[in-house]
């Protein structure tokens, strides 16, 4: 499993403050852990992290190689809002079976099971292999600066809201999801043969159709032009099955 860093979020304006900077209703915590992400101003992905609630202080879990980059932001748009943020030493787990008290529910997806914050063990699970089959992007594979989170399917795992008001990059998305259609994005497709991550993908009379990203068996995800992705694609000396 991915490291990953737990930054505390404190204060009275911590709600306030999230809610101008991320990609989901930051109310929604008041349910229960949240999926969002921050985004550059011209809508690009800069982050992907949870937000989980914990009494009177919101835990912000994200991949550790981002923690860093990512407070840095955070700090910077904190401005004079009474919200202290602190880099933590806490751990996270996971798993699928049997979560236990004090677990809360991944807000993507069912099939990625919980998430917890106080040193259980995590459970032996074959992650890629639930991301593939569900299509499930992850930082630094399927998620990169230029990403554009709906067509990374956000708005499927729960990770964007479009009634919240502004936040950085809200113009573009809102833009992508009530004026155009989407003509690419990731999807998951069958594979035969060898291809590493980042492969091109071609059509059969060698145009280009998309990306190979993360694989598990014979499955794996894919970012594709869809006015192209359709029978048999290939990536290197792989062949793809991108259906219709």
């Amino acid at each position: 499993m991915a490291e990953r860093t737990i930054i505390e979020i404190t204060g009275e304006d911590r709600i306030k403050f999230l809610q101008g900077v991320i990609t989901n209703d930051a109310a929604r915590l008041a349910d229960g852990p949240v999926y969002a992400a921050m985004l550059t101003p011209q809508g690009k992905f800069v982050v992907d992290f949870f937000l989980v609630p914990e009494g009177d202080k919101i835990l912000l879990d994200v991949a550790a190689e981002e923690a860093d980059g990512l407070l840095k932001r955070l700090t910077l748009y904190k401005l004079r809002s009474r919200v202290g943020l602190t880099k933590t030493d806490r751990k996270v787990s996971r798993g699928i079976w049997e979560p236990g008290e004090g677990a809360v529910a991944d807000p993507r997806a069912p099939e990625m099971g919980w998430r917890a914050y106080d040193g259980r063990p995590s459970q032996d699970v074959d992650w890629d292999a639930i991301r593939v089959a569900n299509c499930i992007p992850e930082t630094g594979i399927e998620l990169t600066p230029d990403t554009y989170i709906l067509e990374a399917g956000f708005e499927r795992l729960h990770g964007v809201d479009f009634r919240k008001g502004c936040y950085v990059g809200q113009e573009v998305t809102a833009r992508m999801k009530h004026k155009t259609d989407l003509r690419k994005g990731l999807r998951t497709v069958g594979i035969a043969g060898e291809a590493p991550v980042g492969t091109e993908i071609v059509t059969e009379d060698g145009k280009p159709a998309g990306t190979l990203f993360t694989r598990s068996g014979e499955k794996a995800i894919a970012f594709l032009r869809f006015d192209r992705a359709r029978g048999v694609l290939h990536a290197g000396d792989a062949r793809i099955t991108a259906g219709d």
